[in-house]
């Protein structure tokens, strides 16, 4: 006789024990105390790394852990042996990974959850049977492109070198234009397409520009490059895409901001982040505005220049704009956003227009 926790009376909870055992590698059959023993760990450690990675809290007398989980927190106890994770850098770089593989985990099984039903496969058995095949692939994948992208940050840190803790960078935030009451107008899954088209689209024309995208954050994407010319034609052209009624690219607002950014763990900080997230949220839909930084590497034009200008604005019928290597750079009186009181704007336009 089968009871409530029988496979056959939970189908769920039967295709959940086989997918332990497939992705993890075998049943679960040890508790945290003797995963951390085995690794040679303080129970409170692994607690600890456990959570920073997002999992919740598991019973101390509960078999929920593999070999698998052994292993890792010995690779972490190496890591914290040879410096590399500092109690100062832990933390943070358990926890970006815990956020990292949860969002990606969570759009791989949805991906997979869909094809299974495109199929017309049951969802449960669906899921399980495509996993076996994608599972390995996608992880070959992965570890593909995780190598390539240290190739890249790795060639980006060389060529920095001598540049002391902080990076010069052109920083960039571009803003989908009523967001809201678009999103409003959609289903979820209409909604994640919309919004996945978008990051695809810039996406590519960021990394054709030589730009790269650091993350999104809702409906804004905050995007970076190397040098202000870069960034520039990458906001004049998601603009202009945007303020296109034939194209289905959404009409956005972009923000620049030029100078020293501190970067850690893939993300940047600093004031010329806030200046040019500032900058998106009072620049007009299908405008880019930048900041003094940004007008200086564009324009070519000295800080002392720019105050002259500002003194001695232009007479009245002329035109108030600069064209300076392909751009139009029209000054906006200064305008005060919170942290920042005064800030020197610049409407930045192709010349070309």
């Amino acid at each position: 006789m089968s009871t409530g926790d029988d496979p056959v009376d939970d189908p769920v909870g039967g295709v959940v024990a086989a997918l332990e055992e497939h992705l993890l590698g075998e049943t679960p059959r040890l508790t945290q105390q003797q995963v951390a023993e085995r690794a040679g760990v303080p129970l409170a450690t692994a607690n600890e790394l456990w959570h920073l990675l997002g999992f919740a809290h598991v019973p101390d007398d509960e078999a929920a852990f593999t070999s698998a989980d052994v292993r890792a927190l010995q690779l972490t106890s190496d890591l914290i042996r040879l410096g590399i994770l500092s109690r100062e850098r832990q933390d943070g770089l358990v926890r970006t990974w815990g956020r990292s593989f949860a969002r990606l985990a969570d759009w791989q099984v949805a991906l997979l959850a869909s094809v299974a039903a495109e199929v017309g496969a049951d969802p449960i058995e669906g899921l399980l049977a495509i996993s076996d095949e994608a599972v390995p692939r996608v992880q070959e994948l992965q570890d593909y492109v995780w190598r390539r992208h240290l190739l890249s940050a790795g060639s980006r840190l060389l060529a920095e070198q001598g540049a002391g803790p902080s990076t010069t960078l052109a920083v960039c935030f571009v803003d989908i234009v009523g967001y809201t009451s678009r999103s409003r107008t959609l289903t979820d899954r209409e909604l994640v397409s919309w919004l996945e088209s978008f990051e695809s689209t810039v996406l590519a024309l960021t990394v054709d520009r030589g730009g790269r995208i650091i993350k999104n954050i809702g409906d804004e994407l905050l995007v970076v490059a190397d040098s202000a010319t870069a960034m520039a034609d990458i906001a004049l052209e998601l603009t202009r895409r945007g303020a296109d009624p034939d194209d289905p690219f959404p009409a956005v607002r972009a923000g620049i901001a030029y100078g020293e950014v501190v970067t850690r763990l893939g993300d940047v900080f600093g004031p010329v982040v806030n200046i040019a997230a500032r900058l998106t949220s009072v620049a007009r839909p299908s405008s880019v505005l930048v900041d003094l930084g940004a007008y200086e590497a564009l324009a070519g034009r000295r800080h002392e220049d720019a105050e002259e200008a500002e003194e001695h604005p232009p007479e009245r019928g002329s035109d108030p704009a600069e064209h300076a290597g392909g751009y139009r750079l029209r000054r906006l009186r200064r305008i005060s956003v919170k942290g920042y009181s005064r800030l020197k704007v610049w409407v930045l336009q192709d010349a070309a227009l």
